[in-house]
């Protein structure tokens, strides 16, 4: 942190080597860079302790939209006084996508570790079947 603090390094993604354009990524010199190494790509989050309440009101956004989608679904299936074990499936499949499905491309592209993806989709699963089950207990009858 201290050899990095010097550079006052400003709040974004980064990634190193980084080509610019698609003929500057196809240059000698760029090449050389990838190969020699290292290659990383980076996010610098502003300094000081997360602000909370702007963290969790995005969280509660990104939850309604996954619902939306899992409810969405469901009820195209299902019509109204479904079982609940079939709401839960389909709506709580749907969440599991959104939550835990949608981080893989981090370890495709990203080369995230795959431990760290899986344990995120542990994560997923919890939540889309907490998902799943509200719509089932909540379905109309």
């Amino acid at each position: 942190m201290a050899a990095l603090r010097k550079f006052n390094i400003p709040p974004g993604d980064y990634l190193v080597p980084c080509g610019g354009t698609p003929d500057a990524m196809k240059s000698p010199d760029f090449i050389e860079k990838m190969n020699k190494g290292p290659m990383m790509m980076a996010t610098v989050m502003p300094n000081g302790i997360p602000p909370m309440g702007p963290i969790f009101a995005m969280w509660f956004a990104y939850c309604a939209v996954i619902s939306v989608f899992g409810g969405y679904v469901a009820g195209r299936a299902l019509g109204p006084g479904a079982p609940y074990l079939d709401v839960f499936r389909f709506a709580g499949t749907v969440a599991f996508a959104g939550y835990g499905l949608a981080l893989w491309q981090n370890s495709i592209w990203y080369r995230r570790s795959w431990a760290t993806t899986m344990r995120s989709n542990i994560d997923g699963l919890v939540y889309g079947m907490l998902t799943g089950g509200t719509f089932g207990w909540l379905w109309p009858k």
